[in-house]
């Protein structure tokens, strides 16, 4: 029997992205998220006596801040060792030996594969062979699987490899092939990386991408971790998933729909969110929280956006303190359709402001008269999934909307003063 751990996109020291510091938010939790995560893979291979472990690709982030990281890793593999377990990586394009300019000697128990061409290992006493080439540069184009050796015979054969396949959404294509050039090699199983998500792409042989083994963003969404693989001569490899990742990342979706009155509006938030973090405990949660729908207090929530979202952050911590983190708030409900329009000057706004929303258009050539404002904005604004883009129109319909609110509350202010 052979059993062994298939992990991959560890990015070791690599922080989590896009995470506005506030007051009560659980800093500590996240701080070393890729070494607990790493730790805790460490902790499941001695814990199942395996074999050896498989890392393909991406155990580093780029090039280490110094050498810190470097030592970490030699010290948690030396656990490995101390427990006779192997472990072999190959390189892929976060950590390609073109990227990393610091090294360090890793231990005997520690193979990194040539990036130069495929090499083998056989394992005599398992008789096992792990086939593997890293990556020389960050981007590799060739497809580096038809240059794979062929199987070797009476022995269980396993292709370690960084690929897209032939692509997946979000993910570089890089070492491109096709599943049916993996399955034709004649490999047992095939260890992918790259793709941060789990998924098991064939199963004779299975093909498997492991997933990341910590979410780093809100794109990594969900539970992370490595796969165990248990093999029998005669029978299909066993697969098992495992979870270890320390914190986890989640979108939660508030539909406002039928609230008339604000204070609904945190009583419906915290009903959805103490079920995602329910399903998620122990591990704190980072939450992107979006509000949508039409309703009676979209006017009030657009003219100040930024008290719903402290108002949101403020409820998480006083409900859940360390367990949530509140990545982002997002506004995207609608006012309610009236049945009796609004008077004078608030009625003309809105109909300018329903025909600006209605044409594509005019909405893009406004982002162009407001390209050189949105450059200087601060930097959170302007960079990552969620930064302005002058060019989007749903993006614009949204600044359209708040800036309506904004205008409205204000008129009604000062009709009321006056």
């Amino acid at each position: 029997m052979i059993k062994f751990i298939h992990s991959a996109d560890i990015h070791l020291d690599s922080p989590l992205h896009r995470l506005e510091a506030y007051e009560g938010a659980p800093v500590e939790e996240i701080r070393q998220a890729s070494r607990r995560a790493f730790e805790n893979l460490v902790d499941l291979a001695v814990d199942e006596a395996v074999d050896f472990v498989l890392i393909a690709g991406d155990l580093f982030d780029g090039d280490w801040k110094d050498y810190n990281t470097g030592l970490y890793f030699i010290s948690q593999v030396r656990r490995l060792g101390e427990a006779g377990i192997q472990v072999l990586i190959i390189s892929g394009n976060h950590d390609a030996a073109g990227r990393m300019t610091r090294t360090l000697p890793y231990p005997d128990t520690v193979h990194v594969f040539s990036s130069r061409r495929p090499e083998t290992i056989i394992l005599d006493d398992l008789k096992a062979a792990v086939h593997g080439q890293s990556f020389s540069k960050a981007a590799i184009t060739d497809n580096l699987a038809l240059d794979y050796p062929d199987p070797v015979p009476g022995h269980f054969n396993i292709g370690l490899l960084h690929t897209s396949l032939t692509g997946r959404e979000g993910h570089e294509n890089y070492a491109p092939c096709s599943l049916d050039e993996l399955i034709n090699k004649g490999y047992d199983y095939w260890a992918l990386g790259h793709v941060h998500q789990f998924e098991q792409v064939a199963d004779d042989p299975p093909v498997v991408f492991p997933g990341c083994v910590q979410g780093r963003h809100i794109r990594e969404s969900g539970a992370k971790g490595c796969v165990l693989v248990t093999a029998e001569a005669g029978t299909p490899p066993e697969i098992t998933r495992h979870d270890l990742d320390v914190i986890r990342w989640e979108r939660v979706h508030v539909g406002l729909g039928g609230v008339t009155r604000a204070d609904e509006i945190l009583e419906r938030f915290l009903t959805i969110f103490e079920a995602v973090i329910d399903r998620h405990d122990p591990k704190p949660v980072i939450v992107r929280v979006e509000f949508g729908g039409e309703t009676d207090v979209h006017d009030q929530i657009a003219a100040d956006p930024e008290h719903l979202k402290h108002a949101v952050r403020s409820t998480a911590i006083a409900h859940f303190g360390d367990r949530a983190w509140i990545e982002k708030v997002i506004v995207r409900t609608r006012p309610r359709a009236r049945s009796v329009a609004d008077p004078g000057p608030l009625r003309e706004l809105s109909a300018l402001v329903d025909d600006l929303m209605a044409n594509d258009p005019e909405l893009v050539e406004l982002g162009k008269a407001l390209s050189t404002l949105f450059q200087k904005l601060p930097p959170d604004y302007r960079q990552g999934d969620a930064r302005l883009q002058p060019d989007d129109p749903e993006q614009l319909r949204e600044l359209v909307a708040q800036a309506h609110a904004l205008l409205v509350n204000r008129m009604k202010k000062e009709a009321a003063a006056s």
